[in-house]
């Protein structure tokens, strides 16, 4: 599916710890993620309709059972599109921690002069 979709069911926190429930557990069954919940079924389907749509989940029908597995690759488009703001940040992280280590020095000398 496209960015879009993909984001608009990352933004939300319910959606976010099914997938992660399905990266640690692997593929599940509707009930054993239920289980994780409070709310009824109905709300968590259509969490779980929002996943499979953006692609970020398949569904594969075992007996009356459904099977949810993790489909990872539209999380790479994500990590892919974040990337340069990671890096913009790391930038900035850096550059605060250079700042912070001068302001250490300065005091560290301040302390040695006072002695």
């Amino acid at each position: 599916m496209s960015e879009p979709d993909v984001f608009a069911a990352l933004a939300n926190p319910t959606r976010r710890e099914l997938l992660r429930l399905l990266r640690d557990g692997g593929q599940q069954p509707v009930q054993r993620l239920a289980d994780h919940f409070d709310m009824r079924r109905p709300s968590l389907s259509e969490h779980l309709r929002v996943l499979k749509d953006a692609g970020l989940v398949v569904e594969r029908p075992v007996g009356r059972q459904r099977l949810y597995a993790l489909r990872p690759e539209p999380l790479r488009q994500v990590a892919d599109w974040l990337s340069p703001y990671e890096a913009y940040w790391r930038g900035r992280l850096g550059a605060l921690r250079d700042v912070l280590d001068e302001v250490d020095e300065v005091d560290e000398v301040d302390e040695v002069d006072d002695e």
